[in-house]
């Protein structure tokens, strides 16, 4: 293994693990170093950035000082506490990593701890703000260092002696057999005094124990538990505490394409994975972090339906104005980075039929209907009357002109089947006539436009001869059943031109360019190749799902981490890491594979309701 301290720039996606607060989260590479830490909320610049060039856009390394004979890694059971084991010939020291789940301000935790022999071991931190762009200046302070630069500022404690070198701080130090030697990095406002020291063991202990009775919360029963688990472990740690939202990922422009130009910030809330979310964390029986989320929904899209956003910043942002950072190289030189998101301005039909679906969900689990988030979707549905037939920007945001995208459309019929469902089940009130009459004629429409009856399949929009996976989702809302000829069809289609190397791509090569307005390729997207696990269940094929599902499950690193694409050819993982749609996905696969139901919760604990957010805090 080569010497740990070298550039980080040749890190695969999957050499990374995550650690987090509930307000932000780290990547800590295989070899010791953190590389991507915005702070003081997921959504703020990052300190750290190598992730996106090399060592000189920051990062902390602290790893063995000569060369590493080989490295090890887990997760704590149950937690997010991460130890690395490196072996040298001298002996072996292990690295305990974690943030402290946040009371106050955030903090980074590092001990290295003996574990056999003397170790020498080196840390050096570069400490870049705004994204790697900015120098800060570092002084000496009466526990360690303090870094400081316009806003932000860091305060370094530790034990060991430090010294400047080339405007980084380094240090060497050597550890034995059973000794512990801590750090901690704590961001405060630079106006503000310095944050007061804490016992970096106290902090480990307490991060471990917290974790472990999140964990020990789960009411998972099915198969395939430990991942399931550790998908829902990464979901808590991309929520954002104080209002519940969950980020799609922790990361920017890590790229669907090595090289590629398909590089997205994915550090916000999309209405999309509304539904999934509810569901996975209720089947996990985490209801405290579904009535947050659904208290973050109901916030976040006030205001006229025809304002909603596809997505949502962590306090319910809705300015997410999109820029690129040309100091930044990019994930192997795959460019341009982007921070914020121009997607957010695009008309996505299919949210409406997201969160109809979420609060559908609520209504399943709790068992009652709450008359205020019934008005709102009222007035969803009386925008929708008109809006769904208009073509629209599609599930994928391509950049390419608008279009009648199958999926929308199907999306659009499930808002007003759940309208439907809600005044016949539940006793809502409404137009249930007028809604039953436009779910009829979205539906007729939709089969009549849509289908290829030559090629036996639903395609992308209508009129089109391209596939799109968005598809698959039309016997798992239930616009058709599965037994039915055209999804049977559109299924062994699916297979036929979107499955390569075993993984689910999201639309036809022809697609690509021409429909998203797009250069270049990208990699399988792991969500819609659980979608097809799924619909191959529903149709009985029970062995070739599961066959899929775990090959699925064999991309993952080795912590059980998964990001939002994959390239067979490469046989690495791709895109925004790690990526909660496809956790999400994951839950949801493994708890239908083994007939888990979602659970019913009696009053007055049901969700939808507009309270704040009641996730437990460390004590």
């Amino acid at each position: 293994m080569a010497d740990a301290a070298a550039a980080v720039s040749s890190q695969r996606i999957e050499d990374y693990a995550l650690i987090g607060d509930l307000h932000t989260a780290a990547l800590v590479s295989h070899e010791g170093s953190i590389d991507w830490l915005c702070l003081p909320r997921f959504d703020s610049a990052a300190c750290f950035s190598a992730l996106l060039g090399d060592e000189s856009h920051g990062r902390w390394q602290l790893s063995p000082a000569g060369e590493v004979r080989k490295a090890t890694r887990r997760y704590r059971e149950g937690t997010l506490v991460l130890e690395t084991d490196f072996e040298t010939d001298e002996g072996a020291a292990r690295v305990i990593d974690c943030m402290l789940v946040r009371t106050s301000t955030p903090v980074v935790v590092r001990v290295v701890e003996g574990l056999r022999g003397t170790v020498k071991m080196r840390t050096q931190v570069v400490v870049r703000f705004d994204y790697g762009a900015t120098v800060p200046w570092v002084e000496q302070a009466v526990e360690g260092l303090t870094v400081m630069a316009g806003p932000n500022a860091l305060y370094l404690r530790t034990p060991v002696e430090t010294r400047g070198e080339d405007f980084t701080t380094v240090a060497e130090f050597s550890v034995r057999e059973g000794e512990r030697v801590p750090f901690t990095l704590a961001w405060h406002l630079s106006h503000e005094p310095g944050p007061l020291a804490i016992d970096p063991l106290w902090a480990l202990a307490a991060t471990e124990a917290w974790w472990s009775d999140w964990s020990g919360r789960s009411r998972y029963r099915g198969r395939w538990p430990e991942q399931v688990l550790r998908s829902l472990i990464v979901l808590k740690a991309l929520t954002y505490h104080p209002t519940g939202a969950i980020v799609a990922a922790p990361t920017t422009s890590l790229p669907e394409r090595i090289g590629g130009e398909r590089n997205w910030d994915y550090r916000y809330c999309w209405l999309r994975d509304a539904s999934l979310t509810l569901e996975a964390l209720m089947l996990g029986g985490y209801a405290d972090e579904a009535r947050a989320f659904a208290g973050w929904l109901l916030r976040a899209t006030a205001g006229h339906p025809s304002q909603a956003s596809i997505m949502y910043g962590i306090a319910g942002e809705r300015m997410l104005h999109e820029q690129q950072l040309p100091w930044l190289p990019g994930y192997e030189k795959s460019s341009p980075v982007r921070i914020g998101n121009a997607a957010s301005e695009q008309f996505q039909l299919d949210i409406y039929g997201e969160v109809m679906d979420a609060g559908h969900i609520g209504r399943e689990i709790s068992g009652r209907l709450d008359p205020a988030r019934w008005q709102r979707e009222r007035t969803t549905l009386d925008f929708l009357e008109s809006a769904w037939r208009e073509p629209d920007d599609g599930i994928w945001e391509v950049r390419g002109p608008r279009r009648h995208f199958t999926h929308s459309k199907v999306m659009a019929w499930v808002a007003f089947d759940r309208a439907v469902q809600a005044v016949e089940r539940f006793g809502a009130e409404g137009p249930v006539d007028k809604w039953r009459k436009i779910r009829a004629e979205i539906h007729d429409e939709v089969c009549d436009k849509a289908y290829d009856a030559g090629r036996r399949t639903f395609t992308q929009y209508y009129g089109s001869k391209e596939l799109d996976a968005a598809v698959l989702q039309i016997p798992l809302v239930g616009f058709l059943p599965p037994s039915d000829e055209r999804v049977i069809g559109t299924v062994e289609a699916v297979q036929r031109e979107l499955v390569h190397g075993g993984f689910v791509y999201r639309y036809s090569a022809d697609a690509r360019g021409s429909v998203d307005g797009l250069k270049g390729g990208e990699g399988a997207f792991l969500p819609c190749s659980f979608w097809l696990v799924n619909n191959l269940a529903m149709l009985g094929r029970t062995e070739e799902a599961e066959e899929l599902f775990e090959r699925l499950l064999a991309s993952a690193n080795d912590l059980g981490l998964l990001s939002e694409e994959y390239d067979p050819e490469g046989e690495r993982l791709v895109g925004n890491f790690p990526q909660a749609f496809t956790h999400l996905a994951l839950v949801r696969t493994a708890a239908n594979l083994s007939g888990e139901e979602l659970p019913r919760l009696p009053d007055p604990a049901h969700l939808g309701a507009p309270s704040p957010p009641t996730g437990r805090r460390p004590a």
